[in-house]
């Protein structure tokens, strides 16, 4: 009976210790997928605002601009495609998208300064840089939280965890590849 008890007294403590090793690292797999997921929800949150924005301002500038209306509709088919777009990376890429045909919708303003002028319309500007400061911070937060959580996945002994219980890494909140590019300014050639 005592040749029995040892190897199981032995297999048991085994046990236990791999318990205590592995509890601790599961659960900080939980808090930091946790904080990602809270991340994601707080670029969720941005977007939606700013969604919630361009209906005014575009309706402010139809007032205005009613023959922009290639520009209004280039912005309310970007502001649809963010709305309906899933995960980090289809909303990095409606987010650009957005993003651009808002600033050919500043272009157009500029060519109306009583628009520029309008109290509605500055309040509506004002309150869309903020949102767009907003969005910035928490697409920072969200990849610095990925970060800290994909260092993790691919860390040993966290490794083997993530593998044992699913965790996979996350992606990051990244621009379009055009928001890279250099803008090219031509001013035209006046020694002609």
């Amino acid at each position: 009976m005592k040749k029995i008890l040892g190897p199981i007294g032995i297999i048991g403590i085994i046990l236990v210790l791999l318990g205590i090793m592995i509890i601790p690292s599961y659960n900080k797999f939980v808090t930091l997928e946790e904080n990602v997921n809270q991340s994601y929800a707080q670029i969720d949150n941005q977007l939606q605002r700013r969604m919630d924005l361009i209906p005014n301002l575009v309706n402010t500038v139809k007032g205005f601009a009613s023959h922009e209306k290639e520009v209004i509709a280039d912005v309310s088919d970007a502001r649809a495609k963010l709305a309906g777009a899933q995960g980090p990376e289809n909303q990095a890429v409606a987010n650009e998208e957005l993003s651009g045909a808002l600033s050919r919708l500043l272009v157009v303003v500029e060519n109306y300064p009583d628009l520029k002028a309008n109290e509605n319309f500055s309040e509506l500007m004002d309150e869309l840089a903020g949102t767009e400061n907003r969005i910035g911070v928490a697409r920072k937060d969200y990849n610095e939280e990925v970060s800290k959580y994909n260092r993790q996945v691919k860390r040993f002994p966290g490794k083997i965890i993530a593998s044992l219980f699913g965790y996979e890494e996350k992606e990051y909140f990244k621009a379009d590849e055009a928001a890279t590019e250099v803008p090219e300014v031509d001013f035209g050639d006046d020694s002609e």
